[in-house]
């Protein structure tokens, strides 16, 4: 059983994540170094970028990412494989219920955005995106397979950690662990694809970021718009005192 595992939850998750990033990244990167078909050119959010796209820098973008696949990420998969052993598995043959799933499912989002917006908001601090982040926004415009063109660190722990955590937290089955692992990867490639295409959800504040690198730092915007309650009330606050100071000056 113990091998069972490690070739299902290593190798067997590298292959359906790879394929995943892969066949549905090559769409969109067909897309944008076609230019075809032309009626999709209506949905680019910043018009005119990447049209077509450089291949010198998709190849270069290529390259880091599969790197970070094998080369990190086969190493990470085995660290996983022995935290979930270290946690306990549930058993292989006995799949979880659906309501099960749909539970887990909410929990492995809320853990991703909160994993995911604070450690994108650190690698924000000077030091970090100096040395380690500004590779990701060397793409103002990003498209699809840019998503984790990256440093190896920031991929770690912005990449894979986010979404590693419900599946470890809840003792997800692999199962599961795969369909989340799909969803985030499908998630993360249309955030990434420059495209805001009917019936997808709009990526238009990740696409926001990248080009202006200050603001929309989560995934799902909750913490974003918490933070900005929080920085706004600070504000008032701030700004009651102010007021305040200067009435008893002139009392």
């Amino acid at each position: 059983i113990c091998h069972l595992h490690v070739g299902v939850f290593i190798f067997s998750t590298a292959v359906l994540t790879i394929a995943v990033y892969w066949i549905f990244g090559a769409v969109y990167t067909i897309l944008d170094v076609t230019n075809k078909p032309a009626a999709l050119r209506r949905y680019k959010i910043q018009p005119g970028t990447n049209e077509p796209v450089d291949t010198k820098r998709l190849m270069k973008v290529i390259g880091w990412v599969v790197f970070n696949q094998v080369i990190v990420g086969l190493p990470i998969a085995y660290l996983s494989y022995k935290f979930m052993t270290w946690r306990g598995f549930p058993p292989l043959r006995e799949l979880p219920t659906f309501h099960w799933v749909l539970a887990e499912m909410a929990v492995h989002i809320l853990l991703e955005e909160i994993g995911f917006y604070y450690s994108h908001r650190l690698l924000h601090s000077r030091y970090l995106y100096r040395f380690i982040h500004k590779r990701h926004h060397e793409w103002t415009a990003p498209i699809a397979v840019t998503a984790i063109y990256c440093h190896p660190i920031e991929h770690i722990f912005s990449n894979l950690l986010p979404p590693f955590l419900g599946v470890f937290i809840m003792g997800s089955h692999v199962a599961t662990a795969w369909l989340w692992f799909s969803l985030a990867i499908l998630s993360t490639l249309n955030a990434h694809s420059g495209y805001h295409l009917p019936f997808f959800p709009s990526p238009e504040a990740h696409d926001f970021h990248h080009l202006k690198f200050y603001q929309c730092f989560g995934l799902l915007g909750v913490l974003d718009r918490l933070h900005d309650k929080i920085g706004n009330a600070q504000d008032k606050i701030k700004s009651s005192k102010t007021a305040a100071e200067q009435v008893l000056k002139h009392l």
